[in-house]
């Protein structure tokens, strides 16, 4: 029986020399394999109190949408800056070379919410750690963030230490 890494696709010096690409494409085109990343992403949420579920564009959206269905929880947008049409609220963080911001609409998540964050990389934390912030100035609180894989190398579960975090894969470098 195949596993949701299986379905995984490790492209060697992309984008640079020494980098790993882990390419979900695969996953999402094969039946089987999103069903396996989908259920494997829900096991980690048997249990959980929550009212909601984020889901960062874009592969967020994948993600996260199948799962609010599945488990009868309305799923909410965290986008790009500009792309909302409403009145939003935003956050700005890191990347390698820069910074960039992320928005959620100021009604999205009500006081007092219990949200789980969904994506599908968890890497230096940056995007995710902006997420979470969106959602703790609308009043909500994160009871859970799930990822399909993270890259245990660059560190982006330390920098959340103070939430409860689970991956499907866990890859030990960047």
């Amino acid at each position: 029986m195949k596993t949701v890494e299986d379905y995984v696709t490790s492209i060697e010096d992309f984008p640079e020399p020494g980098i790993v690409f882990r390419d979900i494409t695969t996953v999402i085109q094969d039946p089987e394999g999103f069903k396996l990343a989908i259920d494997g992403m829900e096991q980690f949420l048997e249990g959980v109190d929550f009212d909601i579920v984020v889901g960062a564009e874009s592969r967020g959206f994948i993600f996260g949408s199948p799962i609010a269905r599945d488990m009868g929880k309305g799923f909410v947008l965290i986008r790009k800056k500009g792309k909302l049409p409403r009145e939003a609220i935003s956050e700005e963080y890191e990347l390698e070379y820069g910074t960039a911001a992320v928005e959620i609409h100021k009604d999205a998540i009500q006081p007092g919410q219990k949200v789980v964050i969904v994506d599908d990389l968890m890497a230096t934390g940056g995007t995710v750690s902006a997420s979470i912030r969106l959602v703790e100035q609308l009043g909500g609180e994160v009871v859970k963030a799930v990822f399909l894989m993270e890259l245990a190398g660059l560190k982006g579960r330390e920098k959340l230490s103070d939430y409860d975090i689970d991956s499907v894969i866990i890859y030990p470098g960047k």
